[in-house]
């Protein structure tokens, strides 16, 4: 562990300050409160510097309370090579089966994006309690694997592990990446079964977002009606709802109805009176928003919502904002915007953005633009076969077969990743990939598509469906 952090020029120019506070009679509780000092100071760099003291010089004084109090640590930043090298370091003292270490390691790992290593330490925990079952479940969902957390979450069920609102709110998530309704209903009916489980702000909001997410809007606006308290993430988690689902008019009028409360709290805490807490809207609250202008086509009032974010709340535009943007100008068939915008946007070229007035450019038909956007793209990412897709459809509308003919080409030489599909079938997940042959339950699926296929023909529906007959 030593060798990998001295050649670290960053460690090499701050030892000075942590030698300072070592000397060979350190006791574990004063090197605790130095350690926990600079961990709660967001002092990350020093907490690990010091600890590298301790081992030096002092290794007496180390328990296992040092390790928790660096490892966590090493999460925030995070440091991935120097938590590892810890790992090791409280195996060798003999710490390796307290699990408040190993659970912290579950999320230092999980943190790193390192799901498998993450998952290995908590197999490796005897005692296994509602605190580390949430953070692993909450690893898949912060690493984008919702079915994975709802398999584990189901698993924890049926071992009848004791579950709590922090662990539902992680479930509700994951539902609501997924769109899985009937198990975010379940929870809900869980919750309302369990008096001990009173829903608190946080479990309410998850349920507000997981709602809106699924579709259920009216079931997630009267949940947020009924509501006597409500926090930034509650007026976001419903702005955002509507405008998912195309709502312009319902989540700007509630956007309008939270800054009309902002005023009012300020205006009462300006006079001496006290009333509720004021609630800025965040960054995510302007996303929602600026989508709901989008769907609404209204420009001006996108552009003025930008613009008042940054001016009136100091907030910095995120990629995100600027996607909403781009999506609204094309929308509204201002494509030579949409790129300005891009190309004056700060920071980094984003080839989501460039795909974006690429799909725009398509649909409009706008050959001149849309070569000029493909260029940029293939500077950023080369071999994505969906812009060279967008740019044959362009030349085939506009009759330019032997450009077309080129283009196709050219996607031939390149290879496509599947499409994927999901499914929610009582209260179990199941994924599709495009031309899908391996699923145990294939012929039956395909049975059943032939039969819909069939019944919906006898009702003189124009039907275009390809159906796999061969295995």
């Amino acid at each position: 562990m030593m060798k990998v952090l001295k050649r670290i020029p960053l460690f090499q120019t701050n030892l000075s300050f942590a030698r300072t506070y070592i000397n060979t009679n350190l006791k574990p509780p004063k090197a605790n409160q130095n350690l926990k000092r600079y961990l709660n100071s967001n002092c990350y760099t020093k907490a690990i510097l010091f600890f590298r003291e301790l081992l030096r010089h002092s290794s007496s004084s180390i328990d296992s309370f040092s390790f928790l109090f660096v490892l966590k640590a090493c999460t925030k930043k995070p440091f991935s090579l120097e938590g590892k090298q810890l790992h090791t370091q409280l195996i060798k003292y003999g710490f390796r089966s307290i699990i408040h270490l190993q659970t912290v390691l579950v999320k230092f790992y999980a943190v790193s994006g390192n799901l498998l290593d993450a998952h290995h330490v908590f197999d490796e925990i005897s005692s296994r309690n509602i605190v580390s079952w949430t953070t692993l479940i909450s690893a898949y969902v912060v690493n984008q694997k919702p079915q994975k957390a709802l398999e584990l979450f189901r698993k924890m069920q049926t071992l009848n592990v004791e579950t709590d609102q922090v662990t539902l709110t992680v479930a509700l998530s994951a539902c609501a990446d997924l769109g899985a309704l009937e198990m975010g209903e379940w929870i809900h009916t869980y919750v309302r079964r369990k008096p001990e489980l009173e829903a608190d702000l946080s479990l309410n909001n998850a349920f507000i977002n997981m709602y809106a997410k699924c579709g259920e809007v009216q079931t997630a606006r009267k949940l947020f009606d009924s509501l006597g308290e409500k926090d930034v993430t509650t007026w976001t988690s419903m702005i955002v709802g509507h405008a998912l689902h195309g709502q312009a008019s319902e989540a700007l009028e509630l956007f309008g109805e939270m800054e009309e409360i902002k005023q009012k709290n300020s205006k009462n805490k300006e006079e001496g009176n006290c009333g509720s807490s004021i609630i800025l809207p965040n960054d995510v609250t302007f996303i929602g928003v600026l989508m709901a202008c989008s769907h609404g086509g209204m420009v001006e009032k996108g552009k003025e919502y930008y613009q008042s974010m940054i001016e009136d709340y100091g907030l910095k535009p995120r990629d995100l904002h600027f996607g909403c943007m781009v999506d609204l100008f094309c929308r509204a068939g201002l494509l030579k915007e949409a790129y300005h915008f891009i190309t004056e946007m700060p920071g980094l070229d984003n080839a989501v953005l460039w795909r974006t007035l690429l799909g725009a450019c398509s649909i409009n038909g706008e050959i001149e633009l849309g070569e000029k956007v493909k260029l940029q793209l293939l500077e950023l990412e080369p071999g994505y076969v969906g812009d060279n897709v967008a740019m044959s459809n362009i030349y085939a509308a506009k009759g330019m077969w032997d450009k077309k003919v080129k283009v196709r080409d050219q996607i031939k030489q390149l290879r496509r990743a599947p499409g994927c599909s999901s499914i929610e079938v009582a209260s179990e997940i199941s994924e599709f990939v495009s031309v899908d042959d391996d699923h145990p339950l294939k012929d039956e699926i395909y049975e059943a598509l032939n039969y819909l296929t069939v019944s919906m023909k006898t009702y003189d529906y124009s039907l275009r469906i390809s159906i796999l007959s061969e295995f």
